[in-house]
């Protein structure tokens, strides 16, 4: 799954969403369920998420919705293998904008 989000500091909880094709509800609830993500709140108590959130956001997606883990999995696994997880989903996501732009090309031929 692409994210295509604008270059900015913070985004709004339906920007999120939206990007993500799910409902605030999701977002929220992960927030509680997950460490991981703690966006920051305004006055009114609005989230603001960090592109370090939408990160974070990302890697629970592709393993909740993508790979098929349970929420308790999910946990232990960000746990337990954080930065390895992180590392192979970097790569699952280079691999994936390498392989759209392949297919563009041959659109072309």
């Amino acid at each position: 799954m692409h994210i295509d989000l604008p270059e900015r500091l913070y985004y709004s909880i339906g920007e999120v969403a939206e990007a993500f094709g799910v409902n605030t509800s999701l977002i929220r609830f992960w927030e509680k369920e997950f460490d991981a993500l703690k966006p920051k709140k305004n006055a009114k108590g609005n989230r603001k998420f960090t592109p370090q959130d939408i990160k974070n956001l990302e890697l629970i997606y592709h393993l909740v919705k993508e790979r098929g883990f349970t929420l308790e999995g999910a946990k232990i696994h960000l746990k337990e293998n954080k930065q390895k997880t992180l590392a192979q989903f970097d790569i699952i996501r280079k691999l994936e904008s390498v392989k759209a732009e392949l297919l563009k090309i041959k659109e072309q031929l």
